[in-house]
């Protein structure tokens, strides 16, 4: 079964798969490092950080970040990143937490999955009616979540990545996810909790993903953003019979929509963008 459905979201028609182009990297120096102030007004981080290797000793400065980056960052956190010097002036790009509590729970939810994965063999697309499996992910807070935070509640999950061109693709699922919310409110369903997770967390940290929905406006009380590592990702997505390839600079997949219930079983698919609002609602009044 999930060889066949492999297959038919590889084939069928273009409009569910889209691609970008990923420009060149820059020349960085990876940065590791305590937050020892927070400007979210000027989006500066002061950071005490550890000796860069052929660049420069452990001192204290500050960093020039993006907005989601200072919208997310607390003082004593600990960080890793990417420092850019451009035009006189010290950047900090691609900030992930680096604390060994939060790398440990993630790095051990990704080892799971994978062995989940490979014990599943060639059943591990995860069928209607089969739980959906667990993995420990960042949210758009840079918090540690686990998809099983969620039981109790019905879950509309859905794959996206914050760099997509095609109008047609993430970004009109984006829409899809955010008029269903609202709908689901209106309706009475307050169970709900609407995820998208990262197809790209090699460039989607926790404050791109902030960025992202601030730039919407979504009302994230019960819509969460997830992010990396990779290979989470990548099993997480093999589960989900969801195609994601690399081919050199560009991105490639397929999207899906999935309803879970309260219990963590799949009770609804959906391929593609353009799946019907009230086809997924009359599904949550059920488990409302």
């Amino acid at each position: 079964m999930a060889g066949v459905l492999l297959a038919g979201c590889a084939r069928r028609a273009p409009a569910t798969s889209s691609s970008v182009t990923i420009a060149p990297a820059e020349k960085r120096y990876p940065l590791k490092g305590e937050v020892v102030a927070v400007k979210p007004a000027d989006a500066i981080l002061e950071i005490h950080h550890e000796a860069i290797p052929d660049y420069m000793p452990s001192m204290t400065m500050e960093f020039i970040v993006s907005r989601g980056d200072a919208a997310i960052a607390t003082v004593g956190e600990r960080i890793r990143g990417d420092l850019i010097v451009r035009g006189g002036k010290a950047y900090l790009e691609n900030i992930w937490p680096d604390d060994a509590l939060t790398n440990s729970r993630i790095d051990a939810s990704a080892d799971a999955l994978a062995q989940d994965t490979n014990i599943r063999g060639k059943g591990a697309y995860r069928e209607i009616g089969e739980t959906m499996p667990d993995v420990t992910l960042l949210d758009q807070e840079g918090r540690v979540v686990s998809i099983s935070r969620f039981r109790g509640k019905q879950v509309m999950l859905n794959f996206i990545f914050t760099r997509c061109p095609i109008a047609t693709m993430c970004p009109a699922a984006t829409m899809k996810m955010m008029a269903l919310q609202k709908a689901a409110h209106e309706a009475g369903v307050s169970n709900l909790e609407l995820v998208s997770i990262s197809f790209d967390p090699a460039y989607d940290t926790p404050g791109i993903l902030h960025d992202y929905a601030a730039a919407r406006h979504i009302d994230t009380s019960n819509f969460t953003f997830l992010t990396g590592p990779d290979a989470a990702v990548r099993q997480l997505l093999t589960q989900m019979g969801i195609i994601r390839e690399f081919d050199g600079d560009t991105i490639k997949h397929t999207l899906a929509t999935l309803l879970i219930d309260a219990q963590g079983r799949i009770i609804h698919r959906a391929d593609g963008s353009q799946w019907d609002t009230e086809e997924f609602l009359a599904q949550m009044k059920k488990g409302a």
